[in-house]
């Protein structure tokens, strides 16, 4: 069977093949690799013993990973990690680990939210539309007899003024939200 429990199952040979019996393919642990960055779940397995050996093959991805240059382990982190092997806290750090990735994850995904946001558009709408209710609320009243653009004291071309304020601001934001 191919899945088991939504994980795909790949089976390691002895000639270190790796065998993906959901696609019935040969695969690299590159291909591994890719699965993980696209949030697939896979359990890898000794094909003769069938015993689970995930671990061993994640923990030979990082290995390549950092010999072809791109290194992401800092060397004190490595250090530390390796003295803590044998310790009394061998067993706490498991744990640890996955609670620290976990809130790094969790971050990630808050500063992504953050930054796809944009916040001064946002304002500049706001600011916008307080402006329109502002002028709105100064406009003389216009009465039902009288066209629009000949109230008194020279109304008129205060308001043709204020409209192209109003235009010109508009034009403005349009720059910052595009």
């Amino acid at each position: 069977m191919a899945k088991s429990g939504g994980k795909v199952t790949i089976k390691k040979y002895a000639n270190r093949r790796l065998y993906d019996t959901e696609s019935s393919s040969y695969i690299t642990l590159d291909r591994l690799a890719a699965m993980i960055r696209e949030g697939r779940e896979f359990e890898v397995r000794d094909a003769k013993s069938g015993d689970d050996i995930t671990h061993q093959v994640l923990t030979q991805i990082i290995v390549d990973e950092e010999s072809r240059g791109s290194t992401m382990l800092p060397v004190n982190f490595l250090r530390q990690l390796i003295g803590l092997y044998g310790g009394s806290m061998q067993g706490a750090v498991p744990a640890y680990l996955d609670a620290a990735m976990d809130a790094f994850k969790t971050n990630q995904n808050a500063m992504r939210d953050a930054l796809t946001a944009n916040p001064l558009a946002d304002l500049a709408k706001r600011n916008m539309a307080m402006f329109e209710d502002a002028t709105a609320a100064l406009r003389p009243k216009v009465k039902a007899t009288e066209p629009v653009g000949t109230q008194a004291a020279g109304g008129a071309s205060e308001i043709e003024k204020l409209r192209a304020e109003l235009a010109a601001l508009q034009a403005k934001v349009e720059k910052l939200v595009g």
